[in-house]
């Protein structure tokens, strides 16, 4: 079950630092507000699928239910509720504004990972 997998890995690294530019550089009112909510279910996927080889839909279906979790927290505040409101990294890690967008980005990001999963697979087939 635990093995690694160079390629998830490399592609989670991959997305981490378009994540990290993201977060630093982009200043708009699409990529990162959007963008950045699209790619982090995919970067949560394949971190998982870089050491552990669970099947693909299992993994995104619980990566998509996390990040429901994580926003549906932000909803009631937990940051707040945990007394950590003045932590940069929780805030950061946990959020702290929910949105119904930001579960659209989430659902996007897994249908896509699927979705290329799938084509990836007939085309082995063909």
């Amino acid at each position: 079950m635990i093995k690694f997998n160079k390629y998830y890995f490399l592609l989670a690294l991959l997305l981490f630092a378009v994540e990290l530019y993201i977060g630093l550089y982009m200043h708009d009112n699409f990529v990162r507000p959007y963008g950045g909510d699209f790619l982090v279910v995919i970067l949560l996927f394949c971190i998982i699928k870089s050491f552990v080889n669970w099947p693909g839909i299992p993994t995104a279906a619980g990566v998509l239910i996390f990040a429901y979790l994580v926003e549906i927290s932000q909803y009631f505040h937990l940051v707040t509720l945990l007394g950590l409101q003045h932590s940069k990294t929780a805030r950061l890690l946990l959020g702290t504004s929910f949105s119904f967008i930001d579960l659209l980005c989430y659902t996007l990001g897994m249908a896509t990972v699927i979705l290329v999963a799938n084509i990836r697979l007939s085309m082995k087939n063909f």
